[in-house]
């Protein structure tokens, strides 16, 4: 049996499954947002799993953030109160084993190559728009974390031919940086966009019950949106070639995206005929904690 473990801002989930990647069970519970918290969370998921099925070969765990290779601690985690933390370090000391951690969106990569959306394809891109933007590559299902642990990290480029009006409408990013494509086509950066530029205050939802009932200024934002991702995945295909894109997050969840996207991206890619595809996410939510249990 493997367990995985998927620590996200607001949930932390755990999955059992078995050698041949059929789920025997799971547990769902809220992240404390603190540090000793979060870990206290994990360590109930694990002993309520192995109290109930016993012990397991192995544990991995998907996480927002790297682990620093020079200092071992958490860098670049939206969950902030993971910064500079030995996490690793600490979880291998309480549970007396080797944790197999990845960032989260390398989990969801890898668990759609493995048996997902993008099972089959030797180099899977995989995108998470959800609350932030990230991404991960897998290679023969196999994730490559890159010599500075940030490979797949598109969403903190800046957005490609930003123009001026787009400048106006877009927070700066928690990062420190401008233009991050991450301010425009996350789920808040979407909303936040529309409502600098409408002056209203509008979630993602309400934004895509607009677009349902023709709104003009939905219709707008939703037409721009596909235009802002084409954009950001034109320079992933420029650079890596994948053979497919697996989106992920809650904005995935947008069926316009994909009835559009792949003819608005091959505008913006440095080729005459382009074969990768974007595609939708295989497992959902599920993806990120499979990916995790995948890890050893």
């Amino acid at each position: 049996m493997k367990i995985g473990i998927d620590v996200g801002g607001t949930k932390t989930e755990g999955i059992i499954l078995d050698q041949n990647g059929t789920e025997i069970d799971r547990k769902r519970i809220n992240t404390e947002k603190s540090y000793d918290g979060t870990i206290s969370g994990i360590l109930s998921i694990i002993n309520h799993f192995e109290e109930k099925h016993g012990k397991a070969e192995s544990v991995g765990m998907g996480m927002p953030g790297a682990i620093s290779n020079d200092t071992a601690l958490i860098k670049n985690a939206n969950s902030i109160w993971l910064n500079g933390k030995p996490f690793k370090q600490d979880l291998d000391k309480i549970l007396n084993r080797n944790i197999n951690i990845e960032n989260d969106a390398n989990c969801f990569t890898l668990s759609e190559a493995v048996d997902g959306a993008g099972k089959g394809y030797q180099v899977v891109f995989g995108v998470i728009i959800g609350t932030g933007v990230g991404g991960g590559i897998s290679i023969n299902q196999k994730v490559i974390r890159g010599r500075n642990s940030i490979s797949g990290e598109w969403g903190h480029i800046v957005l490609p031919g930003r123009t001026e009006e787009e400048k106006k409408f877009v927070k700066k990013c928690y990062c420190g940086k401008n233009g991050c494509l991450e301010t425009y086509i996350s789920g808040p950066g979407f909303s936040s966009a529309y409502n600098l530029r409408f002056n209203k205050n509008y979630n993602s939802h309400q934004i895509l019950e607009g677009f349902l009932n023709k709104e003009e200024d939905s219709i707008f934002a939703l037409n721009q949106y596909i235009d802002h991702l084409a954009r950001g995945l034109s320079v992933v295909c420029n650079i890596l070639d994948p053979d497919v894109i697996v989106l992920g997050g809650g904005m995935s969840n947008i069926d316009f995206i994909y009835e559009n996207i792949n003819d608005t991206l091959k505008k913006y890619v440095f080729t005459d005929t382009l074969e990768t595809k974007v595609v939708k996410n295989f497992y959902g939510d599920s993806s990120g904690v499979r990916g995790a249990a995948w890890l050893s």
